[in-house]
């Protein structure tokens, strides 16, 4: 697969970026070589290797998760310009 300016204007588009058009060459370069590098990652052997969940094999010691507050919620609601029942309100950011 190789990126090209339509490629590079559609990413764009969806990570909701400006780019220009004389950033649009370096861009293809380096996502070509991203592409590139990705191609040699899947060229290494792995049957022999098991699945891992972490780089990290040793067990972690784990706490005992108990929920604390030093606020109460009538203190936080203080900061809050709007509140409904306990609850910050805000306005709605999705179309």
């Amino acid at each position: 697969m190789s990126i090209d300016n339509s490629t590079v204007k559609k990413v764009a588009s969806l990570a909701r970026i400006e780019i220009k058009s004389d950033e649009e060459d370096t861009l293809i370069k380096e996502l070509n070589n991203i592409i590139l590098w990705v191609d040699e990652l899947q060229k290494v052997n792995t049957d022999k290797v098991d699945p891992m969940l972490s780089v990290f094999n040793e067990s972690m010691p784990m706490r005992q998760d108990i929920a604390k507050s030093n606020y109460s919620n009538k203190l936080i609601m203080k900061n809050s310009p709007k509140s409904n029942s306990g609850f910050f309100v805000v306005p709605k950011v999705v179309e």
